[in-house]
This record gives C-alpha cells, sequence and structure tokens, in this order.
C-alpha cells in the first residue's frame, strides 16, 4: 500500500474527503520526521514508537578489496519499535 492509497482508505473509514485525509497524512509524516530530526519521539500507544538513534560508526573492510580496512562514520538512522497491539495482531496470522 502506497501513500495515495492509505489516504484512500483513511478518508473512507473517517468519512472525510481524500484532499483533507492526504493533508492529515502529510501533516502526520512531516510533525514525525520534524521530531524525530530534533531527536524526540514519536509514541502511538499499540502501535507503536518511531524513533531516531545513533548508529556508531566501525571499521569494515572494502569488498573490492579484501584486505583493505575502511571506516564507516557514526550515521543517525531511523528506528520502529512495534508496540502490543500490533506484535499480537502478527502473532494470530
Amino acid at each position: 500500500m502506497n501513500k495515495m492509497e492509505l489516504a484512500d482508505k483513511i478518508a473512507e473509514k473517517v468519512g472525510i474527503s481524500k484532499a483533507q485525509a492526504e493533508a492529515a497524512l502529510n501533516a502526520f509524516v512531516e510533525t514525525t520526521m520534524q521530531t524525530m530530526k530534533a531527536g524526540g519521539e514519536v509514541t502511538l500507544t499499540g502501535f507503536g514508537t518511531f524513533s531516531a538513534r545513533a548508529r556508531k560508526g566501525r571499521e569494515g573492510i572494502n569488498p573490492r578489496k579484501p584486505e583493505e580496512k575502511i571506516t564507516i562514520p557514526t550515521v543517525v538512522v531511523a528506528k520502529f519499535k512495534a508496540g502490543k497491539n500490533l506484535k499480537d495482531l502478527l502473532k494470530k496470522g
């Protein structure tokens, strides 16, 4: 399911226009990204938590020249931790 299909489903379930659902979805995405960029978390109880975490740098091996070591820098990555309700739903199949 892509963003437009999700907006359509939200509009259908809530009884609003597709444009309103898309605007709400865009606002959610933008707010979540800005919060994560600032180092915060967005928690949707039962669904999960979106956060940004630093993955520390390390030494790796150049795949083209296995004898050559390379330094992989520290990078900030997005993380999602599933909530209890989502985990339970997926366990049931």
